[in-house]
């Protein structure tokens, strides 16, 4: 494949989700070993959950996808849609991380195929480009992957210092 921007915007992608981040852990990684129990916590009673902010993150990368298929991106920032909750149970939890990772690589698929010529265009419902978009989409899964390994961490602090 041609090394072109969206293919590289591509792999910037796929590398926060599960490829070797230079940052650290990719969202594949710190999610790994979480059940549905730790996921829906709230160790950080001020923060969101693991699993809302893993739906969050899909959400996003949803309305992304629709975007280039000349979808309007909604308005979604505050609405129950942008910070749904929490589901219950295994099934579920399983549910959400594979609507994630399959979300985030059709994604990744759509942008290595959307042309570099086509980044400049208006992303339809926005007044920025698929450029902003598509790199704001991985600096977004990014961020959110820092705030779950900040609960993962608060989570394990709190249950050491619970009594047996």
């Amino acid at each position: 494949m041609l090394n072109t921007e969206t293919v590289r915007i591509a792999d910037q992608l796929r590398r926060a989700l599960s490829g070797n981040a230079w940052h650290g852990s990719p969202l594949s990684e710190l999610l790994a070993n979480v059940n549905a129990e730790q996921a829906a916590a709230r160790p950080v009673p001020t923060a969101h959950s693991i699993w809302e902010l893993v739906l969050h993150i899909e959400v996003w990368a949803h309305a992304a996808l629709g975007a280039t298929k000349g979808t309007p991106m909604a308005k979604i920032v505050g609405t129950e849609e942008d910070w749904r909750s929490a589901g219950n149970g295994a099934a579920a939890w399983t549910s959400a991380q594979e609507r994630l990772f399959s979300t985030g690589e059709q994604l990744a698929k759509a942008i290595e195929e959307f042309g570099d010529d086509r980044l400049k265009e208006i992303v339809p419902g926005r007044k920025y480009d698929f450029y902003h978009l598509f790199h704001g989409i991985v600096q977004h899964s990014l961020y959110h992957g820092g705030q779950i390994a900040l609960v993962k961490k608060a989570a394990s602090s709190v249950a050491a210092v619970r009594p047996a």
